[in-house]
């Protein structure tokens, strides 16, 4: 197991952005375990996704357990701060949320089409339609293909947790690139043996995706601009 502690990677401003949606998930964690209905009133269905379309985003901010809310805000608090830093405030929040709803749209697809192929095979199982999905992890997906554009080179400072701890600093591109590796090959697995693992692999892969892409574009704009300006 490799635990993403810190980046070595200083920013410039106050990532009042990625503590706030920190601190928002802990607060709506801590309501959840008041109110245990609250998750099915406000999570991604994708048989109700069109009929109650609120759940695209509120399904954000739940979680299912505390080590699920602790690694989702653990990846948010050590990659977050340079991405917020790298679009600004205001923009990241955007993307942020664009993100998610990209990594949403991506696992309602993905299950979508997984339904029909149990239908069609007369595989046995309920349909993955009717499964509840939540957490940040398809909108901090996002922020880790964000960051592996737009720092690479940047290090990560591990836990590894392998018959010995011990802590390594790692590039990130190895970091995040193995993490997505992973993300692929289980996503893979789990939709060509139509089961449910209860990971939304697909939903990290389109958040992912669009992070990365959206970095890419953002960068090469920024770069035409700046060229202009400097001309």
């Amino acid at each position: 197991m490799a635990i993403p502690l810190r980046d070595i990677n200083p920013t410039r401003t106050f990532p009042y952005v990625t503590k706030a949606l920190v601190f928002i998930n802990i607060a709506v964690f801590i309501y959840e375990l008041l109110n245990p209905r609250f998750v099915q009133q406000y999570a991604f269905v994708p048989a109700l996704a069109w009929e109650e379309p609120y759940r695209w985003v509120t399904h954000m901010f739940l979680h299912g357990g505390v080590l699920h809310i602790v690694g989702n805000m653990l990846y948010l608090w050590v990659f977050g701060d340079n991405v917020e830093d790298y679009y600004g405030h205001g923009t990241f929040l955007l993307l942020y949320l664009f993100w998610g709803l990209a990594a949403a749209f991506t696992h309602y697809m993905a299950v979508e089409t997984q339904a029909s192929l149990m239908a069609a095979t007369g595989y046995p199982g309920p349909s993955p339609v009717y499964m509840p999905a939540l957490g940040a992890s398809g909108a901090i997906s996002g922020v880790l293909g964000a960051y592996m554009v737009l720092y690479p080179r940047a290090r990560i400072l591990t836990l590894i947790l392998f018959f010995v701890i011990t802590m390594v600093e790692v590039p990130a591109w190895a970091y995040i690139g193995f993490w997505f590796l992973y993300q692929l090959f289980y996503g893979a697995l789990e939709f060509i043996t139509l089961s449910q693992s209860g990971v939304a692999y697909f939903a990290h892969i389109g958040g992912f995706i669009a992070g990365a892409l959206t970095a890419l574009v953002y960068k090469k704009r920024r770069a035409t601009y700046h060229w202009y300006w400097t001309y």
